[in-house]
């Protein structure tokens, strides 16, 4: 079985593209080792033990007011994840400012892009303008890899468009194929590449950090400058929060023109990075990297949505241990869930309505197409009834419409929005991130030059082979774990020991392999 864009046949965002996660890593929604039931550990260093709903919403419940009231609200942190939907994300901010009144909650992204979206100075650039891109330039990230889709639009770009690839990266990644200028720096300079492209007296300074000639800097930065057209600036999560902001004000520093439009692609790493910024979850007092440092110190009990990401569990087991409460809404029992007083079983994207935003900035619905599985429920539904049972109703009537209104009405990149205006996916909406024209970036370009100069120079790596296909991309993670052919992807697609586990042949490069799927319509 696979999965087929809904919109396939229409000039939807993909058309008839997915990427291969999207086509076949859906089977977890239906694995045998879903949570079915609520969980509560009612003496730390004991079982979970089976509960029902009401048993465990007034456990967390009571839980929670106790711990506030014995340490304070700021002894509480709660954190969403940005893989979970934007009406999800907004009723645990709800829930932390106006149900505990901490000023403690994030979500678990593996970077924060606060620093750039504060300081916005053009559009983010869709996948439309991505493909008609005169000039595209790309600052660490691996596209191909971890956004695949976008990935796509490059290549097109270049293939189809004539368009001008400049990538500066410490990998030759794939995609340096398509490039008309590479420059290959070395590792943990991608800081330095902004500086030299939003001040031209520091391009001495940051090629020799980067380890580059000079002569390689300049005619990038002059291909950028002298570019008709749009230009698209991309970049991954190597890039300090300083450098974030530094490079958002890029459209203020390069010579303005009237044929050139410079537009910026962020690369997180999840389906709903963006909208856990918009609707604030990131705004937080600690990242959740620091909730995790903090936990079992000044920090006593944490409510979250999704698990941490591995990085972030890293050496910090025994303080997730140490803390008087942990309540986690999961779709698997994980590496979180083992320190956990209270799990609740939550419903995965298949079984919520509701909304995700993309890089692009589009605001996208998803619909219920089956029922929650087991006793799982929606994770914005969960906090509604925590906040319940703590004496705060939350009106949402249990409708994610409900919700969705409340984000329109609070958050000003969402005004005017309406279900209504989602439905048509030919006409995808983007949300209206505030555009600063001006502002003095001084101060954080003194910061970045400091940084860059303190470097020793040629410091870091160059990574001289190009990585193999699908080392991101088919990297086993919490839930591509329950698919059995990302366990193949993995090893390298072998032939498995029985067909009960079919082979992906469709993306198979063997070309004796084609044939059996057109004459036994293999993954339809």
């Amino acid at each position: 079985m696979r999965v087929i864009a809904r919109d396939r046949h229409v000039n939807g965002l993909n058309g008839e593209f997915l990427c291969i996660k999207g086509r076949f890593a859906h089977p977890f929604v239906n694995d045998e080792a879903r949570l079915r039931m609520p969980l509560i550990r009612y003496k730390k260093g004991g079982r979970l033990i089976p509960a029902t709903w009401d048993e465990a919403i007034k456990f967390a419940a009571a839980k929670i007011k106790a711990v506030a009231e014995t340490h304070g609200p700021d002894a509480l942190a709660v954190v969403g994840s940005p893989r979970i939907t934007n009406e999800s994300n907004y009723a645990l901010l709800k829930f932390a400012k106006e149900v505990i009144g901490t000023e403690n909650y994030a979500a678990t992204d593996a970077f924060s892009l606060l620093p750039f979206l504060r300081n916005l100075s053009a559009p983010l650039a869709t996948h439309h303008d991505i493909r008609h891109a005169k000039t595209i330039v790309l600052i660490g990230g691996e596209p191909e890899e971890l956004q695949p889709l976008t990935g796509k639009q490059i290549r097109q770009a270049v293939r189809n468009g004539g368009a001008k690839l400049i990538i500066f990266n410490n990998t030759p990644i794939r995609l340096k194929q398509q490039a008309s200028h590479f420059v290959h720096i070395h590792r943990g300079t991608e800081d330095a590449v902004v500086l030299a492209l939003t001040d031209a007296a520091q391009a001495k300074l940051a090629a020799r950090k980067m380890g580059v000639e000079i002569g390689a800097l300049e005619a990038a930065t002059r291909l950028i400058n002298e570019s008709e057209g749009d230009v698209i600036v991309m970049f991954g999560g190597e890039l300090s929060g300083e450098a974030q902001a530094l490079l958002s004000q890029l459209a203020v520093q390069i010579p303005a023109r009237e044929e050139r439009r410079l537009l910026f692609h962020p690369l997180p790493l999840f389906n709903n990075s963006i909208g856990a910024h918009d609707v604030g979850l990131m705004n937080g007092a600690l990242g959740a990297a620091d909730v995790v440092s903090a936990a079992g110190q000044g920090l006593k009990g944490v409510y979250m949505a999704g698990s941490f990401l591995p990085d972030h569990m890293a050496g910090h087991e025994q303080a997730l241990a140490e803390l008087d409460l942990l309540i986690v809404q999961e779709l698997f029992e994980t590496e979180t869930t083992r320190y956990a007083d209270v799990v609740f079983p939550a419903a995965s994207f298949a079984e919520v309505d509701g909304t995700f935003t993309n890089n692009d900035g589009f605001v996208q619905r998803v619909r219920q197409s089956i029922s929650p599985v087991h006793q799982a429920k929606p994770d914005w539904v969960i906090t509604s009834m925590i906040a319940t049972e703590l004496g705060l109703d939350f009106n949402f009537q249990m409708s994610a419409s409900n919700v969705f209104k409340e984000i329109v009405e609070r958050v000003p990149a969402y005004a005017g929005l309406r279900y209504p205006l989602l439905k048509d996916e030919s006409k995808p909406v983007q949300a209206k991130h505030q555009i600063h024209s001006g502002g003095d970036a001084s101060s954080v370009a003194e910061v970045v030059r400091e940084r860059i100069d303190a470097m020793p120079d040629g410091s870091g790596d160059k990574i001289m082979g190009t990585p193999e296909v699908g080392h991101e991309l088919f990297k086993i993670g919490t839930l591509t774990d329950k698919v059995p052919q990302f366990h193949l992807l993995a090893a390298g697609n072998p032939m498995p020991e029985t067909f009960a586990v079919s082979p992906l042949y469709q993306i198979t490069i063997d070309e004796t392999l084609r044939q059996p799927v057109a004459a036994t319509n293999v993954g339809d």
